[in-house]
């Protein structure tokens, strides 16, 4: 068996994980990636984990030195991990990683010497989506679409949250290798005269020279189109009726000048959608748009392995994605519609996919 660690390193918490996985059968010349390491990738067993507050810690170094003394303390052995992987919540260059709101520069060299690993691999925590994917079961995913997968084509991940990951999956030799990109910071497109008078609102509200598909599909995107339908109703239309307790947290967001600790105006909107027009009409406008973005990532792609849909909004509002206008946005590429039906689209319910995408990946550098 080969011990393995991963974690998921945030501004705010940090998670640890160690992991027992079947070791990988003897490499052979001709012998792909998939074949040699499909042990390690499919059948890991966590052995320990913890929580721990990100904040209260100078380095990652003494973090991980605590939780491997507290592993043995509870389960009597040390752990021996050949390899680590840690999913960063920031860039990482050269397998280099500032996380400035936490003062720590972390490097998989100084983490390996510290903490005697033979391999280490910092990757962004984004990139740990796209490597968790394979390690998703059917209870792991909300089918939108069935498709016809194709293990052989790009995978395409997208994930609105704070702001909007991108990323893409390559089968090389059998074995995921993820791409980061910044397509979140791609130019805004609308699609609709709706669309269009938004992306005036915004531009002027803020004023602002470009506008990001990101401002528009994530969780502020979810605060712009209910604060667009709330000033600026259809013409002929009257001004609709806000949810009192939504609006006490819109407004809170609109007027402070420190937003740390205020609640998330973007939930409050989609738990609103339950029972009040306007927020479930605000919902409703970004569920449209982010299909379309993720058919945007789609076909610039032809992920015919698969369009897996990451993040808290998505996977709490699955069924409401499947049920509106999700899907009909997605399609809606004119004579590439065809194309779009035949690829599998899927929501990731599984909060810990970076963890486990951050395991399986520490497997894949055993060799």
């Amino acid at each position: 068996m080969t011990e393995l660690l991963a974690g998921d390193i945030g501004g705010t918490k940090t998670i640890l994980r160690w992991v027992e996985a079947a070791s990988a059968p003897s490499s052979q010349e001709g012998q792909n990636c998939a074949a040699a390491q499909q042990a390690m990738l499919v059948e890991q067993t966590v052995l320990f984990e913890l929580e721990y507050p990100s904040q209260s810690y100078d380095d990652l170094i003494p973090m991980v030195q605590e939780f491997l003394a507290t592993a043995t303390d509870k389960l009597g052995r040390s752990p021996q991990p050949q390899a680590a992987c840690f999913a960063i919540a920031g860039p990482v260059v050269n397998n280099t990683s500032n996380l400035t709101n936490l003062g720590w520069q972390l490097t998989s060299d100084g983490l390996s010497k510290a903490l005697s690993i033979a391999q280490v691999k910092l990757i962004n925590d984004f990139a740990a989506i796209g490597y968790g994917i394979p390690g998703m079961g059917a209870d792991d995913l909300f089918t939108l679409q069935d498709g016809e997968a194709d293990p052989t084509a790009p995978i395409a991940v997208i994930g609105a949250g704070t702001g909007l990951g991108q990323c893409f999956v390559i089968p090389m030799n059998g074995c995921p290798v993820v791409f980061a990109t910044e397509g979140g910071h791609s130019d805004y497109a609308p699609r609709t005269e709706l669309e269009f008078r938004l992306l005036e609102y915004i531009e002027k509200s803020l004023s602002l020279t470009h506008v990001s598909a990101e401002r528009i599909v994530s969780g502020q995107g979810v605060l712009s189109f209910y604060q667009f339908l709330r000033d600026r109703p259809q013409p002929g239309e009257e001004k609709r009726a806000e949810d009192p307790s939504v609006a006490a947290v819109v407004r809170a967001w609109e007027t402070a000048t420190d937003r740390d600790g205020l609640a998330d105006p973007g939930a409050a909107i989609a738990q609103g959608a339950e029972s009040n027009e306007l927020c479930r009409e605000a919902l409703e406008r970004f569920i449209e748009a982010y299909g379309a973005e993720a058919s945007n990532l789609a076909l610039k792609l032809l992920s015919y392995g698969g369009v897996y849909i990451a993040g808290g909004i998505a996977s709490k509002n699955a069924e409401r994605m499947k049920a509106g206008k999700f899907m009909e946005a997605f399609w809606d590429k004119g004579r590439m519609e065809p194309l779009l039906k035949r690829m599998p689209v899927k929501i990731i319910l599984n909060r810990q996919v970076g963890l486990i995408g951050a395991a399986l990946h520490a497997a894949s550098l055993i060799r």
